[in-house]
C-alpha cells in the first residue's frame, strides 16, 4: 500500500468515525430528552444511577485494551505475522471477556448491595440488573472492534455503534411506553418498572451489536490468505505487552468515571441525610414554600406529599423517594447540560490532530494558528449554548420535560451547569492540544485535582439544607473551572508558541453576552405578553422560549460576522471552507 493509499484509508476511517459520532449524539439526544418527559423524577433517578455505575465498569472493563489491541494488531500486520495477529485478538477477547463476566456478576448477583452502597439507592436495583448483559457484550463487542480497528476498518466500529444506539432508541422508548400504558400498580412500581424497560433497550442494543461483530469477524477471517507461518509470541508475553499498553490509558479514562460514581453515592447519600434531619425535626412548609430558591421548603414540602403517599402506597418510602426525586430532576438537567459537551468531540477528532502534524514539522507558527482555531470554535459553540442554558434554565426545562418536572427546582440547576458546560468544553479542548503536544500526563492531574474539589464542595453543599441539590452542579462547575483554567495555563507555559487567548475567547465572550441579554429580554416580554396577566401556560413557554432562542441566533449570527469573530484561516481548516469565506466576505 503506498504512502498516499494509507493516508487516504487513516482520513477515510476518521471520516467514518466522526460521522458516526454525530449520528450516536443526535440519537442520544433523541432518546433522553423524551425519556425524561416520560419517566417521573424518581425513575428518571434509578436511570440515571444504574447508567453510572454500568459506565464506571465498562471504563474499568473496556477503557485502555481497544486502544492496546488495535495498536498490536496493527503493528503485526505491518510486518507481516498475521498468526502473530491471530493470537493476540484470543489473547485480548479472553481478557475482554474475564472483565466482562466480572462486571456482569458485579452488575447482576451483586445488584442490591451494589445499588444499596454504592448508589445510596436500593430502588435502582433492577435497573442494574437490565443494564448487567449490556457490559457483558460491550466488552466483547471492544475485542471485535479493537481487532478490525488494527486493521484500519472503521466501518464496523461505526456500524455497530449506530446499532446499539437505534436499539436503545427504538425498543428502550418502546418498552418504557408499553410498560407504561399497562398502569401497572402500585404506581412507585409502575415508574420503577418502566425506567428498567427504557434501560433495557441498551442491553438489546449489545446483544444485537455483539452478534453482528462476531459474524463480520468472520467473515473478515475467511477473506484472509493462508495459511501462514510466522511464529506468534508466547500468550503470557502478548497479555503482558498488552496490559502494560492498557492500564496507564485505563487509570487517565477512568477518572471520570470514578469521580461520577463518587458524586452519585454522595449526593444520593446527602440528600436522604437532610429528608432524614427534617422529617426527626417535624415536617415544616411556610407560606413561601413556592418560591424560587426556597429549597429548604420546597424540600419539607416534598417529603410532606411522599408521606402522605405512603399511607396509601407501601412502596413508597418517604426518605429515599424524596432523594430519588431530587436527584432524578438533577439527572433530567444533566442530560441537557451534555449536549454542547457532545458537539466538541467531532470537532476535537478534526482540528487537534493538526497540532500534531505543525509540531512533527517544527512549524510552532502553524501549530500555534491551529490551537487558537480550535479554542475559538470552540468558544463559538459552547459560550453561547453555556449561556442560552443559564439564561433560559427553568424555560427550557419545562419545555423539554412536558411539564412533568418541577422547572422552579430544575431551572436553576440547568442554569448553573450550562455555566459548567462552558468549562467543560474549554477543559477538553485544552487537554486534547496538549495530549497533541505530547504532554499526556499533566491533563490527567487537572482532572483528579477537579474531581477532588468536586467531591468537597458536593459533600459540604448537597449536606446543606438550604442549599441541597444545588450543591450538585455547583460542585460540578468548580471541578471543570479548575480544570479548564489548569489546562489553559499548562498550554501558556509548556507550549511553544502558546495561542493567544485574548484573540480566542475575547470577541465570543461579547458575542454571546450580548446574545444572551437578547434572549432574556425577548423571554421576559413574550412570557408578559403570553400569560395574559395570569400565569404562563405551557404553550405559552413553549412560544416564548422558541421566539427567544430564534432571536438570540439571529443576533448570534450579525454579531459573529460584524465582529469577525471567525478568520479565513479558520475556516480553511473545514471542509469547503475557502468557499464559505468568499459566501461570508471573510478575509
Amino acid at each position: 500500500m503506498s504512502s498516499q493509499q494509507k493516508k487516504n484509508t487513516f482520513f477515510g476511517g476518521v471520516a467514518v468515525l466522526m460521522m458516526s459520532t454525530i449520528i450516536i449524539k443526535i440519537i442520544g439526544a433523541i432518546y433522553k430528552i423524551p425519556l425524561g418527559i416520560i419517566l417521573s423524577d424518581e425513575a428518571y433517578g434509578d436511570f440515571g444511577a444504574a447508567y453510572n455505575i454500568y459506565t464506571f465498569f465498562l471504563t474499568i472493563s473496556t477503557a485502555g485494551l481497544p486502544v492496546a489491541l488495535s495498536k498490536t494488531v496493527s503493528e503485526a500486520n505491518a510486518l507481516g505475522r498475521y498468526n502473530q495477529v491471530r493470537r493476540v485478538f484470543r489473547v485480548a477477547f479472553l481478557a475482554f471477556l474475564t472483565m466482562g463476566v466480572f462486571s456482569f456478576i458485579c452488575m447482576s448477583v451483586f445488584a442490591l448491595p451494589v445499588a444499596t452502597y454504592a448508589l445510596q439507592n436500593q430502588k435502582a436495583v433492577w435497573c442494574v440488573v437490565a443494564l448487567s448483559p449490556a457490559v457483558l457484550c460491550t466488552c466483547c463487542c471492544s475485542a471485535f472492534r479493537g481487532y478490525a480497528q488494527g486493521h484500519l476498518n472503521m466501518m464496523p466500529t461505526a456500524v455497530s455503534q449506530i446499532m446499539e444506539n437505534v436499539s436503545k432508541l427504538v425498543i428502550g422508548m418502546g418498552l418504557a411506553l408499553f410498560i407504561g400504558s399497562l398502569a401497572l400498580k402500585p404506581d412507585d412500581f409502575g415508574d420503577r418498572m418502566m425506567a428498567v424497560g427504557a434501560i433495557a433497550g441498551v442491553s438489546v442494543g449489545s446483544i444485537l451489536s455483539v452478534v453482528y461483530l462476531f459474524f463480520d469477524h468472520k467473515r473478515a477471517e475467511r477473506l484472509q490468505p493462508g495459511p501462514f507461518t510466522d511464529r506468534p509470541d508466547s500468550a503470557k508475553s502478548i497479555l503482558i505487552r498488552l496490559l502494560k499498553l492498557a492500564i496507564p490509558i485505563t487509570i487517565s479514562s477512568s477518572t471520570s468515571a470514578i469521580v461520577t460514581l463518587i458524586d452519585t453515592n454522595l449526593v444520593n447519600g446527602q440528600l436522604q441525610n437532610v429528608f432524614q434531619s427534617i422529617l426527626d425535626s417535624g415536617v415544616v412548609v411556610t407560606e413561601q414554600a413556592r418560591g424560587l430558591f426556597d429549597i429548604g421548603n420546597k424540600a419539607a414540602l416534598i417529603l410532606q406529599q411522599n408521606i402522605a403517599a405512603a399511607a396509601a402506597d407501601p412502596q413508597v418510602v418517604p426518605v429515599l423517594d424524596s432523594a430519588r426525586g431530587l436527584y432524578g430532576a438533577y439527572q433530567k438537567c444533566m442530560s441537557i447540560y451534555n449536549l454542547p459537551f457532545n458537539l466538541m468531540v467531532p470537532l476535537t477528532a478534526s482540528i487537534i490532530p493538526a497540532v500534531s502534524a505543525a509540531r512533527a514539522r517544527r512549524d510552532d507558527l502553524e501549530a500555534r494558528k491551529v490551537s487558537e482555531s480550535a479554542l475559538r470554535f470552540s468558544t463559538l459553540i459552547a459560550l453561547p449554548a453555556g449561556i442560552g442554558l443559564f439564561v433560559l434554565g427553568g424555560p427550557i426545562i419545562r419545555l423539554l420535560t412536558g411539564g412533568n418536572t418541577d422547572y422552579t427546582i430544575a431551572g436553576p440547576l440547568l442554569s448553573i451547569l450550562g455555566l459548567a458546560s462552558i468549562f467543560v468544553c474549554l477543559q477538553l479542548i485544552a487537554t486534547s492540544i496538549l495530549q497533541a503536544n505530547g504532554i499526556v500526563n499533566l491533563p490527567i492531574l487537572t482532572v483528579i485535582i477537579g474531581g477532588v474539589v468536586k467531591i468537597i464542595v458536593n459533600y459540604t453543599l448537597v449536606g446543606d439544607p438550604d442549599i441541597m441539590v444545588y450543591g450538585a452542579p455547583v460542585g460540578t462547575l468548580c471541578c471543570f473551572a479548575i480544570a479548564a483554567v489548569l489546562n489553559l495555563s499548562i498550554i501558556k507555559a509548556r507550549v511553544p508558541s502558546a495561542p493567544s487567548y485574548l484573540k480566542a475567547f475575547c470577541k465570543p465572550l461579547i458575542a454571546s453576552v450580548v446574545m444572551g441579554g437578547a434572549v432574556w429580554a425577548v423571554y421576559q416580554t413574550a412570557s408578559r405578553i403570553l400569560c395574559g396577566g395570569g400565569t404562563l401556560s405551557f404553550l405559552g413557554n413553549a412560544m416564548a422560549t422558541a421566539a427567544s432562542i430564534g432571536v438570540g441566533v439571529i443576533v448570534y449570527a450579525i454579531l459573529v460576522l460584524a465582529l469577525r469573530v471567525i478568520s479565513k484561516e479558520d475556516l480553511e481548516l473545514m471542509p469547503k471552507g475557502a468557499k464559505i469565506a468568499k459566501i461570508l466576505h471573510i478575509r
